[in-house]
């Protein structure tokens, strides 16, 4: 089994969801006492908002390059950024190192290409809803077309991801209008929603939407035992020649 390297603490409730899932996933393939094989490097996450805030992405893509190098050395034979936000930098990051970087982004819209669908609903942080670098990569990577929330419902899905889920609040009230919001992108044409914040599985069952659902984080932590466990071959990109 190859070792799996984590850039985790963004936050780290979402974290602990990857390794459980990880360890699922082995025990599930291998048996008995099976866990995976992880090395985590967890961030301080308050440092890593105050960069976002500050729109220093440059030293923020140095931060992750640098947790990526050590955890190549330590033995990591791949390595995943847990968090979307942060996968701006990802292009940054896979070039600082030798080993794969598994790519949320690619991974879950493959997802969404194999169920048949091309318009989801993209909830996320701000940065990532507004940005543009999901919604360009999506289309880049799987010829796919995201939609995103009116403003109103964007700042709200913010404020839950930051003041709610990141310090593991879990609200009814927030469930509902999230649900609400999903029903607002229904009608604005989306045929999927992605859940595309590693936190908005703490809320939401992306099995029990109006529309296919597609939580990212599974997606991305199955995709890490599938490399791991040698069972399928996941495609990885060459980003160096993207």
């Amino acid at each position: 089994m190859k070792t799996i390297g984590l850039i985790g603490g963004m936050s780290w409730e979402s974290t602990a969801v990857y390794y459980r899932r990880l360890n699922e996933s082995a025990r599930a393939a291998r048996g008995g006492l099976a866990s995976a094989r992880v090395l985590l490097h967890s961030l301080d996450f308050s440092d890593v908002v105050a960069l976002q805030k500050a729109g220093r992405w440059d030293l923020a893509a140095e931060m992750l390059a640098a947790s990526a190098r050590g955890l190549e050395a330590a033995g990591a034979d791949c390595v995943l950024i847990c968090t979307n936000t942060m996968h701006l930098v990802a292009d940054a990051v896979a070039s600082s190192i030798e080993v794969p970087l598994i790519d949320v982004v690619a991974e879950t819209g493959r997802e969404i290409v194999g169920a048949g669908l091309r318009r989801p609903l993209l909830l996320a942080t701000r940065y990532t809803m507004e940005h543009g670098f999901y919604a360009d990569r999506m289309e880049r990577l799987a010829g796919l077309r995201p939609i995103v929330p009116e403003a109103e419902d964007r700042a709200e899905v913010h404020r839950i991801i930051f003041e709610e889920l990141c310090v593991g609040r879990v609200e009814e009230r927030s469930h509902r209008a999230m649900l609400s919001i999903v029903e607002r992108g229904r009608a604005a044409g989306a045929d999927s929603v992605i859940l595309g914040c590693t936190e908005i599985c703490l809320l939401l069952d992306p099995d029990a939407l109006v529309l296919p659902g597609f939580d990212s984080t599974r997606i991305h932590a199955d995709a890490a035992s599938r490399f791991a466990l040698h069972e399928t071959d996941i495609q990885l990109r060459e980003r160096k020649a993207a």
